[in-house]
């Protein structure tokens, strides 16, 4: 009895050891799992400085939400379908130029107005945004996925898609994206031969606010980048002149003027355009006159502020100077 007593000690031993064993190695196992998985995850992220500091975001996002409509129309271009975008300024939920690209896009809000718990039900890996529109959540924005945000809306929209194709990981697209438009724009300059000298005139037409447009506004960057003349008074490095009064129509003329009007649904933009196009001033307007005043899109010379309007805008330019290429 005593021997057999020993024996199965020794035995309850051994197990004991080789389970100590068997656990030492899954410990290990596991950790190495765990260092693996960290190496692996740090191996698919990257770091992007932007308005609001440093962020660590996916190398290849493959759920973005996209709070402009700017930035909206930068993804586009670069070939990212985002999961969510915020509702175009105009359109149903989208701009006529992209609601095509944009079927089965969730509209998660408006740039001034997102809605925290439609991005977070979308499950993002990356949420692109807005400082000047955003900057008051930007917390809670990160809180839900890794957050880059640009600092502004207004000037060159050049500026934004390059921190866009940076949060992407898409720098080489971003940068053929780019170089296609600048050629393009080259091209256009090409053809307009002396036409490049003619002064632009730019208004736009809003309820209780009427705007000339200076060289700093969405329009006008392009217009100068083609190398376009302004008229005098419209020469300076800001937004634009607002609430203008009928007086200053005669400020509105140039060679050629370029209306548009921001028409949300209510009919009162319309009514204010037609009430001022219709006026004496506007019909004295020497450009008028001519047959040189011509309205345009509001949302590809201005609001949607992003590549494929601006490329739009181009299409409208080579139409209006009968540059367009067979």
């Amino acid at each position: 009895m005593k021997r057999f007593l020993q024996m199965f000690s020794v035995f309850i031993l051994a197990l004991t050891v080789l389970a100590g064993c068997g656990s030492g190695e899954s410990d290990q196992s596991d950790s190495n799992s765990n260092s693996s998985s960290d190496k692996t995850s740090k191996e698919n992220t990257i770091k992007v400085d932007h308005a609001m500091g440093t962020s660590e975001v996916p190398a290849d996002p493959k759920r973005v939400v996209v709070l402009t409509n700017e930035g909206t129309e930068a993804l586009l271009a670069m070939g990212v379908k985002p999961v969510g975008a915020v509702k175009s300024w105009l359109g149903d939920p989208w701009y006529d130029h992209i609601k095509k690209q944009m079927d089965g896009v969730k509209v998660v809000g408006t740039e001034s107005e997102v809605s925290l718990d439609t991005i977070a039900k979308l499950n993002p890996d990356l949420i692109i945004g807005n400082k000047m529109r955003q900057e008051k959540i930007y917390d809670k924005l990160s809180a839900i996925a890794p957050t880059v945000f640009s600092e502004t809306l207004r000037g060159n929209w050049k500026i934004n898609f390059k921190q866009y194709a940076k949060a992407l990981n898409k720098q080489e697209k971003g940068q053929q994206v780019l170089e296609k438009f600048d050629n393009r724009i080259q091209s256009i300059h090409d053809r307009l031969g002396d036409k490049v000298n003619q002064e632009i005139s730019l208004v736009r037409f809003v309820a209780g606010d009427i705007r000339i447009y200076h060289k700093n506004s969405f329009a006008g960057v392009i217009l100068d980048q083609i190398g376009f003349k302004r008229p005098e008074n419209q020469r300076k490095d800001d937004l634009a002149q607002r609430h203008v009064t009928k007086e200053l129509i005669p400020k509105m003329n140039g060679d050629k003027l370029f209306y548009f009007t921001y028409e949300t649904g209510d009919g009162k933009a319309n009514q204010v355009e037609d009430e001022w196009t219709n006026s004496k001033l506007w019909k004295n307007l020497e450009v008028v006159q001519e047959g040189d005043a011509h309205k345009v899109s509001d949302a590809t010379w201005n609001t949607a502020g992003g590549v494929l309007a601006a490329n739009e805008m181009l299409d409208d330019i080579e139409h209006f100077f009968n540059i367009e290429q067979k």
